[in-house]
This record gives structure tokens, sequence and C-alpha cells, in this order.
């Protein structure tokens, strides 16, 4: 079933930039159905499970049938990539038509808040599905039973599926952002932040995989959603006039973004710094995947050093700003409470005129007309 066209809305011609707006959710779900359809067909089956199937399985034929597969990397699981980034731009507005449209159609948002309402809501979903899904992995794969994990056994070449599958959904729907800019019709003042979010996720969780530190760049992830959920969530009971709430789950924030900040570093120094240094060798070996040299170690702890300092940068000056905004609203209402007072004095004296007026007698009233009507006459007479 196609995604429904917005009431009163006109057909636009075919292949115009309108039309593929609005018809972008219909088109891309049909180039996915391509790929699924190749399946059922023995001549196409090769070519669509590249994909669709997660590739580079190395798991060995052994006698154990209860042993998990695993898989590697390589040029294949761009195909992989590019398949769910269609089905990330489907779900996408299969969210924004059937929640976040109807949602906004009842509590008549802004155009600055409908955007921010939006940006919000699809985050928050994709923030809650990743958390609980990275919990299953941490829980199953017994992460957080032991810390050294993290780093033993490294080179970490070979994954299960769960995990390798978990990257690929990160980083095709962090590609995905890019074409919704223009789907969405992102002013050109609001695409640059969102550019740049989408490149520093991609950078991260992409040399997290080939670098084959997907654990800890699994925990890390984990830390960093869970605070971003908490701060969308809050968002969008503000913007659904639930400030009690808000109020409290922006508090939240304020003391779970610092917390995480902390834990970053300190899982990335465990882990880059002390961990990892017990097993260094010299020179990167490609073959079986190892990057565990001290310049890589070093530049990695550094790039983490670096994006939590900017990360932590943009919370402070955040909230200098919000303290000089609260600082400048008294003034503000308070010149707005005395001029309303002025004026309010000047109703009242022009009330108590009238009011003087009208208790004196019928011919004091009848000359202070007259009075009033001989100086508009002389005004006039002055002004010709």
């Amino acid at each position: 079933m196609g995604m429904r066209r917005r009431p009163g809305s006109k057909n636009p011609p075919i292949f115009s930039h309108e039309f593929v707006i609005q018809n972008h959710a219909d088109i891309v779900s049909c180039v996915a159905m391509v790929f699924i359809l190749g399946l059922m067909f023995q001549f196409s089956a090769p070519i669509a499970s590249l994909f669709v199937a997660m590739q580079h399985n190395v798991t060995q034929e052994v006698d154990e049938p209860d042993l998990p597969e695993l898989y590697t990397y390589g040029m294949k699981d761009l195909c992989a990539i590019f398949f769910y980034f269609l089905i990330c731009i489907v779900m996408h507005a299969v969210i924004q038509e059937y929640i976040l449209d109807r949602l906004n159609r009842r509590m008549h948002l802004s155009k600055v808040k409908h955007s921010k309402f939006n940006e919000s809501g699809q985050l928050l979903a994709f923030y809650i599905v990743s958390v609980i899904w990275g919990i299953d992995i941490v829980l199953r794969e017994r992460y957080a039973h032991y810390i050294g994990v993290l780093w033993e056994d490294y080179p970490h070449h070979l994954i299960p599926f769960v995990i390798k599958f978990f990257f690929v959904i990160q980083l095709a729907y962090w590609l995905h952002g890019f074409p919704e800019l223009y789907f969405q019709k992102i002013k050109k003042e609001e695409m640059a932040s969102k550019i740049q979010y989408g490149f520093l996720y991609m950078i991260f969780i992409g040399l997290a995989y080939v670098l084959n530190f997907t654990r800890i760049g699994l925990c890390l992830i984990m830390l960093h959603y869970l605070v971003e959920g908490v701060f969308h969530f809050s968002r969008l009971m503000y913007f659904s006039d639930k400030t009690e709430v808000a109020n409290a789950g922006f508090m939240i924030w304020d003391i779970l973004f610092v917390l995480v900040r902390l834990g970053t570093i300190t899982l990335s120094v465990l882990t880059f710094w002390y961990g990892l240094e017990q097993s260094g060798q010299a020179n990167i070996d490609f073959v079986s995947g190892n990057f565990n040299t001290q310049i890589v170690r070093v530049n990695c702890l550094a790039a983490v050093g670096i994006l939590q300092a900017w990360l932590m940068w943009n919370f402070i000056t955040f909230h200098l700003k919000r303290v000089r905004e609260q600082a400048a609203l008294p003034s503000v209402s308070g010149k707005l409470k005395r001029g309303s007072k002025q004026r309010k004095l000047k109703k009242d004296d022009k009330s108590n005129n009238e009011e003087e007026v009208d208790e004196l007698p019928e011919v004091d009233q009848n000359a202070h007309v007259n009075a009033k009507e001989e100086l508009r006459e002389r005004s006039v007479k002055i002004k010709k």
C-alpha cells in the first residue's frame, strides 16, 4: 500500500522535484522490493543476496552445531548498507506519515517547532531501538560481566551476525539522513549542523567497524544514544505543552550528559591506553585485521577526547546562552509593565475627567462641550 497524499494537494508533473518529494517513499520501496523479489528466482538470487543478506561469513565447518556464525567485513558490505539505506528511508516516511503528522495536526505547531518536533520524533524512535538492541547484545555477549572483554583477544575481526548487522544498520541510518534533507525540504541554514552531525556519526561508527573496535564502539554508541534519547524525549514533551515532564527530563539530561562524557573518556582511556597496550605490536597487520599499534591507539583516544570536549563546549555555551536570555527577561518584562502602567494611568486620568464633567450640572456640561468645540475650530483655522 502506497503512502497517503495530503488532502487537497495537487498532482505535480511526473519526475518533477515536487513529484519525487511527495512520492519518494513509494519510489524507494519499489526499488527495495526489486531486491527482495530477486531472492525468489534462481538466476537473480546470488545478486540479490549480496544486498539483503550479510556477507563475508567465515564460519568454519565444524562438528559443533551450536557454534554461532562469525563474520568479518569487506567491500560487499557496501551492498548491504545500500539496501538497508533504502529501508531506512521507507521507515522514516512511515513514522512521519502515521505517527508524527497525526500528532502535528492535533498540536498546531509553528513551522519552526514543526521541524524540530519531526526531528526529535524520528531520532527518538531510532535511539530507543538502538539502545534496546545494544543492551540485548551486551547481555548476550556478556560484555557487562567483565570490562576486560573490551580489549582482550584483540583483534575482534570475527564478529557474530547480530553485531555485524547492528553496525550495518547504524551506517545505513546515518547515510539516509543526507537525502532526507532534500525530501523533508530542510532550510539551508539548518543543513550545515545536520550534515556535520551525520558525517561525525558515520566517521566514528565506520572507523570502529573497520578497525575492529566493535566492542568498545558498541558500548560508547549505547551511552551516547541513551543521553540523546532523553534530550529528544524532553523536547517532544516541551512541544506537547507538558512543561513539568519536559523540565524534569531536561534536568536529567543535564546530569546524564556530563556523566556520559566522563564515562566515555574513562572507557576509552582504559581500552586504548591501558588494555590494548598489553597486546600491542609495532606494525599494522592488515591480513589478520590487527590495528593495535601505538599510533592508532593514540589517534583513536585523541579523536574520542576531542569529540567529547567539543560536545561539552557546545553544552556549556548552550546553557550560558540560556542563562543570558533568562537574565534579560526581567528587564524586558519590567519595561513592558512600566509601559502598561503609564497607558493605564492615562486611561484613568481620561476617565476621571469624564466622570468630573458628568457630575457637573447640565448647563455647565454644555458650556464644557462648547468650549472644546471652539478649541477644535481655532486649531483648524490655525492649520489652514
